[in-house]
């Protein structure tokens, strides 16, 4: 039985060169308690087509042509309703999840009260019973002490616990139609796991049906009964879930497949998409050859003894400590010139906090870190110069960690004036546009500002930067986690293909094991501060020796 029907769908964006048409004639239906994914790259057109749905769209979009049929008792044409009857339509009848909780709840408010206010908005009900029904729900997404969470602000929770009061806001009116855009994408793989497991088990509760967006097939073929690939505002392939990820007919779909790293010992370089929509065979034979042989690591660059680090949240009226966080518990490992280790677990157990104390970005509580013998806290203010010269970090999120006010050419060349290398301007600007071209990018970037890139392009930017100064040594602190199957692809060939031309070393954090198992000579594995194993990559993988790491590998979503 049908829900939803789009129609011939056409979007466009209104600008002063003219209208730019970026959806073109979208059309497939939604049917009763059903899932149907959409999966596609950042740009596709995916979030514009479900925004499209319920006319939550920026105002200089233009929808051209097409229709969106709601069916309840009548045939609902959305697209020509009013503001004020979209109310009824909107959270009542259609309700949507955002990729990022973070910035989709209200930071200034406490979480239950963000939920109470959609019930409050939309039913003729006492405080009392909204709250009480706010807690209902907090139980139904599985969220700990929901009395606790209620009264708790969206910073004080993690980011999987900010997806379910997300998810609890979306259902809290129980709508037929649930969209859930890129839930996923930022969490770790146990929390994926669970939350696509919580969907399930709300869908089946409450019959609804769910549009879930995602770049991943993987996810999409856990949840998805049917699936729509989405290239350049197009549908290029859609059916049913198997079908399409057994036997797909579009290069793309062929393409967005290939480029996912699977967990096999398989080593070759990552396809990337233009080698599926690119006619010449000849690229795409060169882009599959195989990684360089693993070398024998022996030298000793980094070494880390019984590292701790203690966070203090709260403290009485005289300064003493309340509450405090362990978030790395006695620490000890090593890391070898010219490899690549692997750092996994889950949110919270202190990766970042590790990279960045190993940075000296933060102080440790107690412990040793030595690099090249020499123990870091030991360092002169001119050594600790040097040090961070030859050892460089890229955080996860390059707009965050790029100056909105400077063009990239003045981010790159920024470097090289702080260290004093290279005496004029013009020789700066060279060496950052040869850096550029490292990664891919053209020399007219140079004067263009991070708002101008696509998060794949900022990415190669902060890796250009963090190149500038010649390190020896580069922290990867999730470098890739927010990218498109396709373009994290290139990312990894990248700083593979770096790692051995400049004889680079790495400490590659990500929560993605997939990615985690690709990219490393050996794997550790981190639990709460804790250090729970670490060995060689297709070890860990073959045979993990704690039951935590085995759950990890578990969670990997693979398509069946």
């Amino acid at each position: 039985m049908k829900l939803l029907d789009v129609n011939n769908l056409n979007l466009s964006f209104k600008t002063k060169f003219g209208n730019n048409q970026v959806l073109k004639d979208i059309s497939f239906s939604l049917n009763k308690s059903e899932t149907l994914g959409i999966v596609g790259e950042s740009g596709s057109g995916k979030s514009l087509t479900v925004l499209s749905i319920i006319k939550l769209l920026p105002k200089n979009a233009i929808i051209n042509d097409g229709r969106v049929i709601y069916h309840n008792e009548n045939k609902l044409d959305i697209l020509s309703l009013s503001d004020k009857e979209l109310l009824d339509i909107r959270g009542e009848k259609i309700s949507i999840v955002f990729q990022e909780p973070t910035t989709s709840l209200n930071p200034s408010l406490k979480c239950g009260n963000q939920v109470l206010e959609v019930l409050k908005n939309h039913s003729d009900i006492s405080i009392k019973e909204a709250k009480n029904k706010v807690i209902k729900l907090f139980n139904e997404v599985k969220l700990p002490k929901p009395e606790r969470i209620f009264d708790s602000y969206p910073h004080e929770i993690s980011g999987g616990q900010r997806q379910r009061v997300m998810i609890a806001m979306a259902i809290a009116l129980k709508p037929s139609v649930l969209i859930a855009d890129e839930p996923t994408t930022a969490l770790d793989v146990t929390v994926q796991k669970t939350i696509l497991e919580l969907l399930k088990d709300i869908q089946k509760k409450y019959q609804m049906s769910i549009i879930f967006i995602s770049h991943d097939l993987g996810v999409i073929s856990q949840i998805a009964d049917r699936v729509l690939v989405m290239y350049r505002g197009e549908i290029v392939e859609q059916g049913d879930t198997y079908k399409v990820l057994k036997n797909p007919q579009h290069q793309y779909t062929k393409g967005l497949l290939n480029c996912r790293p699977e967990l096999n010992p398989n080593k070759k370089r990552l396809p990337v998409l233009s080698d599926f929509l690119e006619l010449e065979s000849s690229d795409k034979n060169q882009c599959i050859k195989e990684k360089k042989e693993l070398q024998k690591y022996e030298n000793e660059i980094l070494k880390v003894t019984h590292l701790n680090k203690t966070f203090f949240s709260k403290r009485n009226f005289f300064g003493k400590p309340k509450q405090k966080h362990d978030a790395v518990k006695d620490l000890s490992f090593s890391v070898f010139t010219g490899e690549t280790l692997g750092l996994v677990g889950e949110s919270g157990c202190g990766k970042t906090t590790l990279g960045r104390m190993i940075m000296q970005l933060i102080d440790k509580s107690s412990g040793k870190i030595e690099y090249k013998g020499k123990s870091l806290n030991k360092l002169s203010s001119k050594d600790l110069k040097q040090f961070r010269k030859n050892v460089q970090i890229i955080f996860q999120d390059p707009y965050s960690s790029l100056n909105p006010k400077l063009t990239i050419g003045d981010a790159l060349t920024e470097t090289l004036f702080v260290h004093g290398i290279l005496k004029s301007g013009k020789q700066r600007k060279e060496r950052a546009i040869k850096m550029l071209r490292k990664v891919k990018l053209d020399e007219e970037c140079f004067n263009k500002y991070p708002h101008e890139f696509s998060g794949g392009q900022r990415q190669r930017i902060v890796i250009a930067r963090a190149l500038m100064l010649e390190p020896e040594f580069i922290i990867c602190d999730e470098s890739v986690s927010a990218l498109d199957v396709s373009v994290q692809a290139e990312i990894l060939n990248l700083l593979n293909d770096l790692k051995y031309e400049f004889q680079l070393t790495y400490i590659f954090i990500s929560h993605d094991l997939s990615v985690v198992k690709y990219m490393s000579d050996r794997i550790m594995v981190m639990k709460s501060g804790e250090l729970i194993e670490i060995n060689k990559a297709d070890e860990i993988y073959s045979s993990p020796a704690s039951v935590y790491t085995k759950n990890l590998i578990k969670s990997v979503p693979v398509i069946n």
